[in-house]
């Protein structure tokens, strides 16, 4: 019996490259689909930041999007100012200001989220049964790589 002919190698670079750009073009569609049009990227984060992981310090905010502590200071009281969260002096710190959502914040972000999910439920509704299957699959790895 001869043997089996093993698949062609595929180009891990070329792989790549597309999976970034299929990404980032994807991404850019999503972003587009939000509550408030006039507001950025980095302040989104930080919204849903605080929706996902509750209240942060200034410092723990300006950690955990990657920016300085002057940026964010700036993020933070333009939000504020929007109404979209609040400060609080910590209970058992007293140098500490704890940064929180408001209800108009906890808005933006679950209108956001409602936005985002219908125009890709949309999307996705022309495919198939095994294209669906593939894209299930496909977010299951991306989460892995992205967790790496």
């Amino acid at each position: 019996m001869p043997p089996t002919p093993e698949p062609p190698a595929i180009d891990l670079a070329h792989a790549a490259s597309d999976l970034r750009m299929a990404t980032f073009r994807l991404a850019r569609r999503l972003r587009a689909q939000q509550a408030v049009d006039t507001m950025s990227d980095g302040q989104y984060a930080v919204l849903a930041a605080l929706k996902v992981h509750g209240p942060h310090t200034l410092g723990e905010l300006a950690d955990r999007e990657r920016v300085s502590a002057p940026s964010m200071n700036r993020t933070v009281n333009c939000l504020e100012e929007l109404g979209y969260l609040s400060r609080t002096p910590d209970t058992d710190d007293r140098r500490k200001v704890n940064i929180a959502l408001t209800e108009a914040g906890l808005g933006v972000v679950d209108e956001t989220t409602r936005r985002r999910d219908a125009w890709l439920e949309g999307a996705l509704s022309s495919l198939s049964a095994d294209d669906l299957e593939t894209v299930a699959r496909a977010a299951d790895l991306m989460r892995e790589v992205a967790a790496r």
